[in-house]
């Protein structure tokens, strides 16, 4: 990240915050403009969960006659996730889209739907977050300053690299792996036997470049979007992690709502994930095109070879019985049980 890059984006954060101080800024009148909420996303324009946040934007100024409106703040224009997320809590945005990674750390509910091979499907995944072991976790959040609204698709990540294909952990050996900022990723990279690297997603295409680290993990369209496969020439489809990410509301900004304006947010944010999924999985198919056609290497591997191990992980990672029932709940929902 540049320095001049990183002045703007924390002018753009002060910008915020001075603009309506520690409260909401859509529900107060500040000089955004009475019902004008704020929103976060670090992946750019055009991205899925970014038009589904605009989508959602354009349900929420439908149903409330433009009395609501929404103003996105795409392409980690305020930051990295860890960063709005803070200022969420607080009321400084209004609403945020997150992976799981930064919320691991605060509610341990949320390490569940991250953990490496816990979902055997993109179908068995949304079949799960869709359901009562979703709304338990996203209703986790309140207790941190944020309101769980719902949850979009991540796609499959999977590891890519400058050196070589990887075929086996074996494989894995000493590479300097980047992964986001949690203990769950850090310890997963580990148990297969390389450095984990935790660093902002914006920072990647760089320290590829650069040499900083060998390679990271990812789905097809941030390894696409973010132009990684220009120098990460090897992508090797372990599909790790089919962990989902999430839409969250300030929860000062929520308490300021109305209750019939809260069922509003709510339901608009629902209606919005059928239309991320269609996005997205156009996007998938449009990101492997482009990927395939650049003339990186991919390969297929055997799953069961990078999940066993995991075992230890899962164990540490599993800290309160809450967790394990939830476990409990999603194996019990893969095809086979």
């Amino acid at each position: 990240m540049s320095f001049g890059a990183d002045m703007r984006r924390r002018d753009a954060l002060a910008g915020l915050m001075a603009l309506g101080g520690l409260g909401a800024l859509g529900g107060c009148n500040s000089r955004l403009g009475e019902g004008v909420f704020t929103s976060a996303d670090t992946h750019v324009d055009g991205y899925p969960t970014v038009e589904a946040v605009r989508y959602f934007g354009e349900l929420l100024e439908q149903r409330t006659n433009g009395r609501m409106s929404l103003r996105i703040y795409a392409g980690g224009q305020l930051g990295n996730e860890r960063d709005t997320l803070e200022v969420t809590t607080f009321g400084g945005l209004d609403f945020n889209r997150v992976n799981l990674a930064p919320l691991n750390s605060i509610e341990p509910l949320t390490v569940v739907a991250a953990l490496p091979f816990i979902f055997e499907s993109t179908e068995h995944m949304r079949q799960v977050v869709d359901g009562e072991i979703g709304d338990e976790i996203l209703a986790s959040l309140e207790r941190h300053g944020l309101i769980g609204l719902c949850f979009y698709d991540s796609g499959a990540r999977s590891f890519y690299n400058t050196r070589g294909p990887i075929n086996t952990p074996d494989d894995m050996q000493g590479l300097k792996l980047r992964v986001p900022g949690s203990d769950l990723y850090i310890d997963m990279v580990r148990s297969l036997g390389a450095d984990a690297v935790p660093m902002p997603l914006d920072e990647v295409y760089q320290s590829l470049a650069q040499g900083v680290i060998d390679g990271a993990e990812n789905n097809w369209p941030s390894f696409e979007s973010g132009r990684h496969f220009e120098v990460a020439r090897y992508y090797s489809l372990t599909r790790h992690l089919l962990a989902p990410e999430v839409f969250v509301m300030s929860k000062e900004s929520w308490d300021a709502l109305s209750t019939s304006d809260q069922d509003i947010v709510k339901q608009a944010a629902r209606d919005s994930v059928p239309h991320m999924r269609d996005l997205w999985d156009a996007r998938v198919e449009e990101s492997m095109r482009i990927v395939t056609a650049s003339g990186v290497e991919v390969n297929e591997v055997d799953p069961a070879l990078f999940a066993g191990r995991m075992t230890g992980m899962w164990d540490a990672s599993l800290t309160t019985p809450a967790q394990r029932a939830l476990v409990e709940q999603i194996l019990a929902l893969r095809s086979g049980s």
